[in-house]
């Protein structure tokens, strides 16, 4: 299967679950998968097909001129125009595969989540971490809720610094291939390696599917570090 095609399955896979545990109205097509939320998160649109038809790209025109709190529609194949009533602004971003091969086991204590309060405590890593702004302050709102510890495929992994917790990331596993997101170090404790550490943990236990994500410009290099290749630029729409 094509590689970007296997990134694309995991980011709908991702809002398939992430968006039912927050609340929010799905509306899924061949083209595009959208995830609603009028209060917090707006529309928030994965472009699924590189030639979405135009019966898709109807509907997703008409929703995005809806009065929407924030808009951000991820296109890999570069072929949506935004139309919404607002200027959009276009950011690129890496999507990037890595197929199995050995890596060093992690010389921090990695956390594989199975609790509430476990889980809380990567909420509030990414909420101030990566940082998620329309979901702070932290507790108004939870952008990683209790109801993932139920979800099948999803996954998500802590690690802490003198007894505080201090990075955070989460992975989605379908079928034939796996997703990486949030990734996630708190600032106080960043310059440490504790991505890489996280990272060590996460690729082994994923072997031997390959793995998807999405890289923000920081974290780019240590990506290439580990194998991960671009395989395509991605535009992302956002206001």
């Amino acid at each position: 299967m094509d590689d970007l095609l296997l990134a694309n399955r995991n980011g709908a896979a991702f809002w398939r679950a992430l968006g039912p545990a927050r609340g929010y109205e799905l509306i899924e097509r061949p083209g595009f998968l959208a995830a609603l939320d009028p209060v917090r998160n707006g529309l928030r649109v994965v472009i699924t097909s590189p030639q979405p038809s135009a019966v898709d790209l109807a509907e997703l025109a008409e929703l995005q001129q809806r009065p929407w709190p924030r808009i951000s529609i991820e296109d890999p194949y570069g072929v949506v125009p935004p139309r919404g009533p607002a200027p959009l602004t276009p950011t690129r971003s890496p999507v990037m595969i890595r197929r199995a091969a050995p890596l060093p086991a992690p010389a921090a204590e990695i956390v594989h989540v199975q609790t509430e309060e476990q889980l809380a405590a990567v909420d509030r890593i990414v909420v101030e971490g990566f940082p998620l702004p329309h979901f702070q302050p932290y507790g108004s709102a939870a952008a990683v809720p209790a109801g993932l510890l139920t979800t099948p495929g999803f996954d998500a992994y802590l690690i802490a610094v003198d007894g505080q917790w201090a990075a955070a990331g989460a992975t989605i596993t379908q079928d034939d291939v796996a997703g990486v997101y949030f990734v996630t170090t708190l600032p106080e404790f960043r310059g440490q390696g504790l991505a890489r550490q996280l990272m060590y943990a996460v690729l082994n236990q994923l072997d031997p599917l390959p793995v998807t994500l999405t890289a923000a410009a920081p974290a780019q290099h240590l990506y290439k570090s580990l194998g991960f290749t671009t395989i395509a630029e991605a535009t992302w729409w956002s206001g």
